[in-house]
């Protein structure tokens, strides 16, 4: 088992919402947690090709985007402003989610951004936690005092 404390839960946290492509992977090390990038024509070092079959790490494979779409309509959702929040919640709608929900924080509601991110993080942070336990590499009483010590920021 790895200790939770020296493991870089955002790093693992980026990793599960990396949407890009399967021709790189992030993968952990179960013995030491540590993080690393692989890419089919550089492997993990940079410059080396390597299977990743002949590799003694845990692919770290990305949830799916509806999971990290419900974070943007449970933060509009709790928007305390009700036109903001209405806004926000229009932004998502259909394909190009992400980009206009940015696009709506950035450009109208750059006040709202410091508390998007700390949202966000603590969410990514405890579903990295979750993903950890579910493979085996933290203790679960670990995973259930961080999650407790982690809840969803107040969101103004």
């Amino acid at each position: 088992m790895l200790d939770l404390s020296s493991l870089d839960l955002e790093e693992i946290a980026t990793a599960l919402a990396d949407q890009t492509d399967y021709e790189h992977r992030w993968l952990i090390n179960p013995q030491t947690g540590d993080v690393v990038f692989w890419t089919s024509d550089t492997g993990i070092d940079g410059q080396t090709p390597v299977d990743l079959d002949d590799l003694d790490l845990i692919c770290i494979d990305p949830l799916p985007s509806y999971i990290w779409y419900q974070d943007m309509a449970d933060f509009a959702e709790r928007v305390s402003d009700d036109r903001t929040g209405r806004r926000l919640a229009r932004a998502i709608e259909g394909k190009g989610a992400f980009r206009r929900f940015k696009d709506e924080l950035h450009q109208e509601h750059p006040h709202l951004l410091p508390a998007w991110h700390a949202f966000r993080d603590a969410r990514a942070q405890r579903r990295a936690v979750d993903w950890l336990v579910d493979n085996s590499l933290i203790d679960g009483d670990a995973a259930i005092r961080f999650v407790d010590d982690h809840p969803d920021p107040n969101v103004p």
